[in-house]
């Protein structure tokens, strides 16, 4: 990686973000619109059930002076038990149909940050951790996902709840509903305070997340060197920085959202008193019944609970705002260019030219100046050059992983512009000196993602890289399970990745510092294999011990990324320059 960084957050834009949220899947709109309409169908049946109650409550007491109409509240009890029969089925269709919802979203918002991966220029990961990526897809997309589910009918619920539980009040008694209104005021002001001073710690708690994911997975996936060099102290330190911060933001951010709760427990019970008051001292002067009061009991219920479902509602969407823009952030990077009109080399001779390249990471910091070679088929190419000549960019342009500043790369005379990354990297085969194993069986990991190859293949080659006699000795031979943390040796997953580029059939290969993980004897193993497995094919090699390049056809010299010498390895000697004082200087104490 060229310089790791974290990506810095958008301005925060509560509405936007979640605007995103709505269209990003919008065949699932239909059914979010039917759980909604369900979910305030839910609600208004609720609100009914309160003035079914006052018909009940007048009934029986005026029933106690004379004779309670049984008939009457019966019919009225039915009623009620239908509607919160039916409210109850409402809301629990309402709760199948968003868990269905959320399940789809999830599923397709997590396809499409996939999808964008491939997407995304290698450009952007030199400049993100994987770890950040990992808190994206992971955290950010539960936590959207977590409001669709619990949030978005609540707060709809709580909507039509609020202003039906507001209509019936005033429809029922002006008096009284004025008292309660009143008494809620003070929470819509608290609320709003909270809110906004809440938002950016919510904002951080998701930043900080990403932060903190970025940090240990870098720091898991190197854990040897931080115990090599003995920084667990320093790694710590980085740890404590983050988390406190983390926590901090997290305990501020819950600390105002949790003053919601108990604020409007407050008011809803403030609420309950007044109307008490008021409603004795209406009864009294006969301006209203004893079941008004009852039923206000329940609406002042019905009135203060919404509040308290939008002081949860409303948290939940400011972190999904958090999360959504970082979600969107990345869903929104500039991808590398489409790919249209181009042609396809089904197969290739394997001639390649470079022509006056040039390239750098930063657009103001060129890495190839100008970088020109005419490379013929079956010829085996030697890259070699001190730290930070070039190397290993000329392969990545090579391979299509970067774009060129300018100039050229041809294949068999097509340029490589005209021609599409998955058809560039069909044509070679590629070994690093980062050795990749995945969760796997030996077999699985050799022949990975190619089809039609034979178990005797598979040995075959095994044999000729010398893996065949270790793999015998394992458990279940070519069947055993392996995983990046077993305790194989460096060099023998390196062995493992050259077996696994020889069961490839391409006419371009790339070694780059193969070697560099294998002793001495096992080198000598390795280098006769590649040179079996380059005789007809290009091949580049770059290599840093220079005894396994003597017998290249060409050997280019790279210097500050220009070629400054070229020539076999007897002919580079002869001219006593720059490629004679590195090969030299191996065996310089």
């Amino acid at each position: 990686m060229h310089g790791r960084r974290m990506s810095t957050d958008k301005p925060n834009d509560f509405a936007n973000s979640i605007k995103k949220v709505f269209t990003f899947n919008k065949k699932l709109m239909p059914l979010i619109i039917i759980a909604l309409v369900l979910s305030s169908t839910s609600s208004i049946l609720s609100i009914i059930g309160p003035d079914k109650l006052k018909e009940i409550t007048n009934l029986i007491t005026e029933g106690i002076r004379t004779n309670i109409d049984l008939d009457a509240v019966r019919n009225v009890g039915i009623i009620l038990i239908v509607f919160y029969t039916l409210s109850f089925l409402f809301g629990y269709l309402q709760g199948y149909i968003m868990a269905v919802v959320t399940n789809r979203f999830s599923k397709s918002m997590r396809n499409e940050i996939a999808s964008k991966i491939n997407r995304l220029p290698l450009s952007y990961f030199d400049k993100t951790t994987v770890g950040d990526v990992l808190s994206r897809v992971t955290n950010d997309v539960d936590t959207i996902c977590m409001t669709l589910n619990q949030s978005l009918g609540t707060l709809v619920s709580a909507l039509t709840l609020f202003f039906g539980s507001l209509i019936m009040m005033f429809y029922t008694n002006v008096i009284l509903a004025i008292t309660a209104v009143l008494s809620t005021l003070i929470g819509f002001s608290l609320m709003g305070v909270i809110m906004k001073r809440s938002q950016k710690y919510f904002s951080a708690v998701q930043k900080g997340l990403g932060n903190i994911n970025g940090l240990i997975e870098e720091t898991f996936t190197g854990h040897n060197i931080v115990k090599v060099y003995n920084a667990s102290e320093e790694f710590n330190d980085k740890f404590d920085k983050i988390n406190d911060k983390l926590f901090h933001d997290g305990l501020r951010s819950q600390f105002y959202s949790g003053l919601m709760h108990p604020i409007m427990g407050f008011i809803g019970n403030l609420g309950y008193v007044l109307v008490c008051i008021v409603g004795a001292i209406l009864t009294m002067k006969g301006m209203t019944s004893f079941g008004v009061i009852v039923a206000f009991m329940i609406y002042i219920r019905l009135f203060t609970q919404p509040l308290m479902q939008f002081a949860q509602g409303l948290t939940n969407l400011q972190s999904t705002a958090a999360a959504s823009e970082r979600v969107f952030e990345f869903l929104e990077q500039e991808e590398m260019p489409k790919e249209k009109d181009f042609v396809k080399l089904k197969t290739a001779k394997g001639n390649l030219t470079f022509d006056n390249v040039v390239f750098g990471y930063n657009k103001d910091k060129k890495i190839i100046k100008g970088f020109s070679a005419d490379i013929k088929a079956g010829q085996k190419i030697a890259i070699v050059g001190p730290t930070g000549a070039g190397k290993t960019t000329i392969v990545n342009l090579l391979m299509k992983f970067y774009d060129i500043d300018s100039g050229d790369i041809r294949i068999d005379d097509v340029s490589i512009k005209k021609l599409t990354r998955e058809n560039v990297h069909n044509l070679f085969t590629m070994v690093l000196q980062d050795t990749w194993v995945f969760n796997g069986t030996i077999k699985e990991n050799i022949v990975y993602n190619q089809k039609n190859i034979t178990d005797k293949r598979v040995i075959e080659v095994c044999k000729i890289v010398g893996l065949d006699h270790f793999i015998k000795t394992l458990p279940q031979g070519y069947n055993t399970l392996l995983s990046d943390t077993d305790s194989l040796s460096s060099g023998q997953k390196q062995l493992l990745t050259i077996a696994r580029s020889m069961i490839i059939d391409t006419p371009f290969l790339i070694f780059d510092e193969a070697t560099s993980n294998v002793d001495t004897r096992t080198e000598k193993i390795v280098s006769d294999a590649m040179d079996r497995l380059t005789k007809g094919k290009t091949s580049f090699i770059i290599a840093h011990r220079l005894s396994t390049i003597k017998n290249a056809d060409l050997i280019l010299v790279l210097k500050d990324g220009n070629i400054v010498e070229q020539g076999n390895h007897d002919e580079l000697l002869k001219q006593n320059g720059f490629y004679a004082e590195l090969y030299n200087s191996q065996f310089q104490n």
